[in-house]
């Protein structure tokens, strides 16, 4: 039984081989070249993600090797356990910069992700004055340079009076202009037969919202998902220029002061290796686990 179970499984496999092969047949020269090509510029985009994860497992005689070695000869733990023990050491402990990151970061995710399409779907699906000039604002918008807007941001969290806490990290991050223009293109792809059938059935404008807009966006809603949080997990402004209570600060600014404010450049570089990656992994878990959305938000938002 156990011999015609692996015989079929072979048979199965190479049967799977040949149809691949086949495919492979049927493409032209052009489009071989043209995989060929993607695929080494794949490989090579992947080479700074191989760097970062070798690097974070290098001892210290590895790191300051010249010329410097791209894989890692004799990895080690020692870089983490150095993180945790400089982590020991502080008055506020590393976990509670790592609960203010997550906090805010979900928080952020939810809250930039409703209002974008909450302003996206009027300006997509309704009809108003001034509608034309408020999205043309929002494109603008996006030319902006951070750095730009840091002193008005500044003035407007200072007269809220939200300094040192939570909503100083949360708020400046909910407008982000670049989901509004997802949800925007994505929602004028959707039927208007679609929103009026609703409409004639009973539904009212926030539960056609809710129950149409929203389920439909999902594909959406995980690019946002991924921008924004990625935009608030590495936030240092916030912390920088609204918190002057420890422990209210985020991850990526303890891990700033690791090396900052030493008498050489040389301390602490296995720990902040290891500190970058543990600051790059939640963007790319994240990007992995949503990938196919991303691609499919952008074959229906109008980006080529």
């Amino acid at each position: 039984m156990y011999e015609a179970i692996r015989i079929t499984g072979r048979v199965s496999a190479y049967m799977r081989w040949w149809k691949r092969r086949g495919r492979l047949n049927r493409l032209t020269p052009s489009q071989l070249l043209l995989i060929l090509l993607m695929t080494l510029l794949a490989l090579f985009m992947l080479l700074p993600i191989v760097f970062l994860f070798n690097h974070a497992f290098k001892p210290k005689h590895e790191l300051f090797l010249y010329p410097p070695s791209f894989i890692v000869q004799e990895p080690t733990w020692i870089n983490f356990a150095d993180f945790l023990k400089v982590s020991k050491s502080t008055i506020v402990p590393a976990t509670r910069y790592l609960f203010n990151s997550i906090f805010t970061s979900v928080l952020t995710v939810i809250t930039a992700t409703f209002i974008s399409i909450l302003c996206a779907y009027p300006l997509s699906k309704h009809r108003f004055k001034g509608k034309n000039f408020l999205f043309s604002t929002i494109l603008v918008s996006l030319m902006f340079a951070p750095e730009t807007v840091q002193i008005p941001r500044y003035y407007v969290i200072s007269s809220l009076g939200i300094d040192n806490t939570y909503f100083a990290h949360i708020l400046p991050m909910v407008a982000l202009p670049v989901l509004v223009f997802l949800f925007k293109q994505f929602i004028d792809q959707l039927p208007d037969d679609l929103l009026e059938s609703a409409r004639l059935e009973g539904a009212t404008e926030f539960r056609l919202f809710l129950s149409v807009i929203v389920p439909l966006c999902i594909p959406v809603v995980s690019t946002a998902a991924i921008l924004s949080f990625q935009s608030a997990w590495n936030n240092l402004e916030a912390s920088q220029l609204f918190m002057e209570d420890e422990t209210m600060k985020t991850l990526p600014f303890y891990i700033s002061t690791l090396t900052s404010g030493l008498a050489n450049s040389v301390a602490r570089q296995g720990v902040a290796a290891a500190a970058a990656l543990l600051m790059f992994l939640p963007n790319f878990i994240i990007f992995l686990l949503l990938q196919r959305r991303v691609i499919s938000t952008m074959a229906h938002s109008g980006i080529k």
